[in-house]
């Protein structure tokens, strides 16, 4: 599964993270550094298990929580119709 902005959706990176710019509505999204990395690599054609396995590399026991973080990070993203899955 990989993912895309929406076509009036654009991302900028930022010190802290990135900002998403809605333009359909004018509504920003603001995501830290660990949120743009998984913005970043989901948009790269990563899948959510690659995505996990590139923050949490070799490491079992956070592997977990980090999978879950994702999965929750990426479906607030298509919820909010920033991605889609493509």
């Amino acid at each position: 599964m990989t993912y895309q902005l929406e076509p009036d959706v654009v991302v900028k990176d930022v010190e802290d993270g990135a900002v998403l710019l809605d333009q359909r509505d004018g509504r920003y999204w603001q995501l830290n550094r660990t949120g743009a990395a998984v913005l970043r690599l989901a948009l790269e054609g990563r899948s959510p298990e690659e995505t996990t396995e590139a923050l949490a590399p070799g490491r079992a026991d956070r592997a977990e929580r980090v999978g879950s973080d994702v999965r929750a990070l990426l479906g607030a993203l298509v919820d909010a119709r920033l991605v889609v899955r493509a």
